[in-house]
């Protein structure tokens, strides 16, 4: 029988997520996602947004979940698996110890609740202030904030900690705290106030010993503390975490029996096949993967997931081992790493007819065309847009603290040093709906974040509080909100307005990166007017006080040269378009003269199937720790106290920053050496690039989307 809840699932791209309560599902607000309670399981469906959709389901299980509540979600996992045509990956999740999918979907963390349904704790939406719990947050990337008991006996001199009180959240930091994790449980603090609080409280800094009153009422005059206190690293200390060996599943006696296949990795691809169905035993890192070949028998596939937690008793694995169940065509990059050169089946034939797999809706992936967005539900969905862009908006620019109108005429263009408010007012049947867009630039200020959610609010507040809200960064813009501009692109000039100087002065010679990304949306970024700013993959336009020049780079687009020439309107004058490798001399003056700059084409390639990877790095244990960057990466991940691998696959490039330990600057080339050591697929004799943070050269920085070299001044 199917679940009334799974009719919902895979509609949209995004996260879906239900906690087992009473042996049923209830689905958990949108405002509670990676908000999970210790004593319960919970079942997430992710559907991605891409051309080729794919979903990702987990069974999450908390510290103190019952057996009979891991039982539950195990069920109601293998159902969903099977409504949806048994296309998805699965994962079985458990507290401290998710998979890097897993995380990927909380950019901001997670947070560990104490209790559960039993005891009576729901995830409700609420502006209630009556809140009074202790959180105590971990990591600087992949960030997770433990509820924790309200007591002085709780904190340490090195962590930072978020002191909830409802109508005022405290972030406070230990005297040894680290600067990034300080900045990680700032955001995190926000995201309680933006969502769990409507944006009704307020997020206050304190540093230890410098508590105010309202704190010193909750937890009593604060004693002397303990020391930092090294977080235990139990991957660290794993054994032979990339061993693996691969075995056949088959019932063919007319009982589920396994034999090995391969005994240690690297392996063949071709030692699968899709007839059967394998278990690739990687138990030295406590990861079970079960493959299912397309054409296995059904009895096979349904029973993956007991038939793997079978194989972990037999072979006395903790309870706590995560497992994978993925069918062909849909292997991770984990998966992948264990075998030798493996190529995906459109690296061999080229890309075919996407279709979504399973009952859920044999629907062929739609380009989006707003001609005809009102009468394709389907297209709307898949591309997260509400209307086609057409309604009404207003824009503001923060300046002291106040909303200032923007001139219609300049509508999207965009200073990376401020803040701005956009209205869209929209009408859905016969109801306005409106979206608070609050844009905050890459280098405004921490007074300008404060004063724009504070508006926000306000905003929100006179219009009844209906509208919905949406804070983003610069450089990651929906799709709908690139669409409120129409045919003009996102402009971001550098520079804006601050309380002391007023607007920045316009520069007398400015260059702009102009790049399509991904998701179609193309955005011209000011950048430093340098030689070493340029890349083959790109389009720049180059103004002087008697020159206007557009770049075209060997590996630009049409739609990029589009855009060039509307800033080159922006700015004034004549454009004369350029050819790479075809400058005049004019131009190389212009950018004081000619520099080594960004010249592969793999940036754009189409051919390249994998996407460039980045990592934290830290020995200080005695073993390699390489923890990877979620998601869409940038120059703000480059922290200056750690040294980062960026692994281009044909490439390995370690980063060094100015505030790494010494052991770690010492021992960099046996990091990276370690680094291609531990990759299971075996690469050998790839080269690595070892740089320093400042004097980083274009075919590093050419991987980041406008580099801005000042960025650490």
């Amino acid at each position: 029988m199917t679940h009334k809840e799974f009719q919902r699932a895979g509609k949209k791209p995004g996260l879906q997520v239900w906690r087992v309560e009473k042996m049923d599902l209830s689905p958990v607000p949108d405002e509670y996602h990676g908000n999970f309670f210790t004593g319960d399981s919970y079942l997430l469906l992710y559907t991605t947004d891409s051309t080729r959709p794919s979903y990702n389901i987990h069974a999450w299980h908390g510290s103190e979940a019952s057996a009979d509540e891991r039982g539950c979600a195990a069920i109601f996992m293998t159902q969903l698996d099977d409504f949806m045509g048994q296309s998805p990956t699965q994962y079985v999740e458990f507290q401290n110890e998710e998979s890097k999918t897993f995380m990927s979907y909380f950019r901001r963390g997670i947070q560990y609740k104490k209790g559960g349904a039993q005891s009576g704790f729901q995830h409700v939406v609420t502006n209630s202030s009556d809140v009074k719990r202790l959180l105590h947050v971990k990591g600087k990337r992949t960030i997770r904030a433990r509820e924790v008991d309200m007591s002085w006996n709780s904190f340490n001199k090195g962590d930072c900690f978020i002191i909830d009180l409802g109508k005022i959240i405290y972030h406070w930091s230990g005297s040894e705290s680290n600067r990034f994790e300080r900045l990680k449980t700032t955001e995190l603090a926000k995201e309680i106030r933006d969502n769990e609080r409507k944006g009704r409280a307020d997020v206050e800094m304190i540093n230890e010993g410098e508590e105010p009153e309202e704190v010193i009422n909750v937890l009593g005059p604060k004693p002397e503390l303990s020391d930092a206190v090294p977080e235990s690293d139990v991957r660290a200390d794993k054994q032979n975490k990339n061993k693996a060996s691969l075995y056949l599943i088959s019932d063919a006696a007319g009982s589920m029996t396994m034999s090995v296949v391969a005994d240690k990795n690297p392996f063949k691809q071709d030692m699968l096949s899709q007839k059967e169905c394998y278990i690739l035993d990687n138990g030295g890192d406590r990861k079970i993967f079960v493959w299912k070949g397309k054409d296995a028998n059904k009895d096979e596939r349904k029973a993956a997931y007991a038939t793997a937690d079978k194989f972990i008793k037999d072979k006395k694995y903790g309870k706590n081992t995560q497992v994978m169940i993925m069918a062909a065509g849909s292997e991770t990059a984990l998966f992948k790493n264990f075998f030798f050169n493996w190529l995906d089946k459109d690296e061999i034939t080229g890309p075919g007819e996407t279709y979504t797999i399973g009952r859920i809706a044999r629907v062929k992936q739609i380009p989006f065309d707003s001609s005809t967005l009102h009468g394709n539900d389907v297209m709307a969905a898949q591309h997260g847009m509400v209307d086609d862009g057409s309604g009404e908006v207003q824009i503001w620019r923060l300046e002291n603290g106040e909303k200032v109108p923007v001139d219609p005429s300049s509508y999207g263009q965009f200073y990376g040093g401020d803040c701005y408010l956009l209205l869209y007012t929209y009408n859905a049947g016969c109801k306005e709906k409106h979206i608070i867009y609050t844009w905050q630039g890459q280098k405004c200020s921490r007074d300008e974040l404060a004063a724009s959610a504070y508006l926000t609010v306000n905003l929100d507040d006179s219009m009844d509080g209906v509208a919905t809200q949406v804070r983003v960064t610069q450089g990651q813009e929906p799709a709908h909100l690139v669409s409120i501009f129409k045919d003009k692109p996102l402009v971001i000039h550098l520079g804006g307005t601050c309380r002391e100087h007023g607007q920045s002065e316009t520069a007398s010679k400015r260059l702009f990166h102009i790049r399509q990304s991904s998701t179609k949306a193309t955005r011209a970024v000011e950048v430093l007017p340098t030689a070493s700013s340029l890349n083959s993959n790109d389009v720049f336009v180059l103004k002087t006080t008697d020159s206007l020049f557009m770049w075209k780079g060997k590996g630009a687009t049409p739609e990029e040269m589009a855009v060039a020439k509307y800033v080159a309107g922006i700015l004034g004058g004549s454009p004369s378009e350029v050819q790479e490798s075809q400058e005049p001399a004019p131009f190389w003056e212009a950018l004081d003269g000619k520099k080594p700059y960004q010249t592969s084409m793999n940036l754009r390639s189409q051919q390249i199937i994998k996407n460039p990877r980045l990592f934290g790095c830290s020995n200080k244990t005695g073993r390699l720790i390489a923890e990877e960057v979620l998601g869409e990466f940038s120059q703000l991940d480059l922290l200056p106290d750690d040294v980062m691998i960026l692994d281009t696959w044909d490439k390995i490039y370690l980063w060094i920053g100015e505030e790494a330990n010494e052991c770690e600057k010492a021992g960099s080339d046996t990091i990276a050496q370690q680094y291609l050591d531990s990759d299971p697929s075996g690469r050998l004799g790839y080269p690595i690039y070892t740089i320093k943070q400042g004097a980083e050269p274009p075919s590093f920085t050419g991987w980041f989307h406008a580099w801005d070299p000042k960025m650490w001044d």
